[in-house]
């Protein structure tokens, strides 16, 4: 029986450091069969040529793509256009992590398991570690409520780099990755509300990564207490140029508004309408809202930067 084929979609950006590490552990994914297309994203360092090193001894296996620098949005998605729609599963990955041997088979086991003409997406929790590999602590846990659009549209539950995706969504997003990415939070974001909307997101509880936290994370989890970590999501929420919930929500539905239902479209352009509403017909709305966020003080100061006009 023929492995399923894999294709994962790693971006580098100065990541000599750690990139060995985590070729390797990609490299000794079991019971599937590995692409690694890689696009650098204007490296200064050595990673390029670490990386031409692999794509030597496995021409057949690595493929190196040498880019300007687009960030890390615009150097995901150049992946993706860059990646041919031939493989089974399509992974991304980022370049300073450890995968587990059995990170892809199991995602691929448990995509498998579902009904395979919807767009689906498996993501999972990560083990947090420190830069020499101790371990942290499990980021995120299984989120209690529904992983939903409406959940989507508001929070992002799933980590880019645990993301596998089925032919479906990867041909779907890919064909339609719009040409101004300014409205866009960040690629995994994007990814989980398409598939929230049209599909079926599966997270798994067991961490299969080990999620390198250090001082040159571009993005990550945090290790800050309860009182400091919603402190400084409220002051994000309320600083310059906080309004990013809902210039993605308006781009979305501009986007994908033949694909999604009635239902859908009205509850988004009431989610965009009410803003203009009085402070009191925000309450109202907020007050019956269909958004949410998994964590019941995190989903009070959505209300609230709802209510403050700063989503």
């Amino acid at each position: 029986m023929n492995k399923p084929k894999v294709c994962i979609m790693l971006s580098t950006y100065n990541g000599s450091k750690y990139i060995n590490e985590q070729m390797e552990s990609l490299l000794a994914q079991s019971k599937v069969d590995v692409q690694i297309i890689i696009r650098d994203d204007g490296s200064s360092d050595e990673t390029v040529q670490k990386l031409s090193e692999y794509a030597k001894s496995r021409p057949d296996q690595i493929r190196v793509i040498e880019g300007k620098n687009l960030g890390v949005i615009g150097s995901f998605f150049e992946l993706m256009r860059q990646t041919e729609p031939v493989y089974d599963f399509y992974a991304f990955c980022d370049q300073d992590d450890v995968w587990n041997s059995d990170k892809l088979s199991r995602a691929v086991t448990k995509l498998q398991l579902r009904q395979s003409n919807v767009p689906l997406m498996y993501c999972s929790s990560t083990q947090m570690v420190d830069q020499d590999l101790n371990n942290l602590n499990v980021w995120p846990t299984l989120p209690p409520k529904p992983l939903s659009m409406y959940n989507a549209m508001v929070e992002n539950c799933c980590v880019g780099c645990t993301m596998v995706l089925n032919p479906i969504t990867f041909e779907r997003v890919r064909r339609s990755i719009p040409i101004d990415l300014k409205p866009i939070i960040m690629h995994d974001r994007w990814i989980y509300l398409y598939v929230s909307a049209f599909g079926e997101v599966i997270f798994d509880e067991e961490p299969m990564i080990l999620y390198r936290q250090h001082q040159g994370n571009v993005l990550g989890g945090s290790n800050e207490g309860w009182l400091m970590k919603w402190k400084s999501r409220l002051k994000r929420f309320l600083s310059e140029g906080s309004f990013r919930l809902s210039r993605q929500a308006s781009f979305f539905l501009e986007t994908y508004r033949e694909q999604l239902s009635a239902q859908q479209q009205r509850d988004i352009q009431r989610f965009l309408n009410h803003l203009d509403r009085s402070w009191v017909k925000r309450i109202r709305y907020v007050s019956k809202m269909p958004f949410y966020r998994q964590a019941s003080l995190d989903n009070l100061v959505l209300k609230l930067v709802y209510i403050l006009k700063k989503v």
